[in-house]
């Protein structure tokens, strides 16, 4: 299968610096996970029952921003993320589809422009075809030639999942 949108995992510097301190300013405290099931935003895959995970506070457009000049403003916001601990070699490079695109999930599709201003977002219900809704969402995201990327989230919590940028 041909993807014409790649989920972005956070990138191994950024989880470099996560990994000692979180874009809150706060220590990481690493834990073993119990339960498993934990979104990881480093591999793009559900953490296992006994990985080392932590849950840090990210600031998506943060290092996006610093590395391109864009100004976010108000739009630098951060929240809650899981990561593995220590490095897990990121996203298995042969995997299909779109991590957490479980049908009825509910997905927020936010654009950015090359500000990293906000310049719109959709919300979508996951069907059984999960990965077709995802499609569809990021062609008609980016068919606003503005939008330089879209970051996708989990409506229940806010959760930021991963970010997919223009082809």
């Amino acid at each position: 299968m041909t993807r014409t949108y790649r989920p972005r995992p956070i990138t191994p510097t950024a989880l470099q610096q996560l990994r000692v301190r979180d874009d809150a300013g706060r220590p990481t405290t690493p834990y073993p996970d119990g339960e498993g099931g934990a979104p990881l935003r480093c591999c793009l895959r559900p953490s296992t029952v006994g990985d080392r995970i932590a849950l840090v506070s990210y600031a998506p457009l943060r290092r996006w921003a610093a590395e391109t000049g864009a100004e976010p403003g108000a739009y630098d916001e951060q929240g809650p993320i899981f990561i593995h601990a220590e490095d897990c070699g990121g996203p298995d490079a042969g995997a299909l589809g779109y991590p957490w695109a479980r049908p009825g999930a509910l997905r927020a599709f936010r654009r950015y422009d090359g500000r990293g201003h906000i310049t719109g977002g959709r919300l979508v219900e996951l069907t059984e075809d999960a990965d077709a809704c995802f499609d569809r969402a990021l062609a008609e995201a980016f068919a606003d030639p503005e939008t330089v990327q879209v970051h996708v989230r989990a409506v229940e919590y806010g959760c930021y999942h991963f970010r997919v940028d223009r082809p």
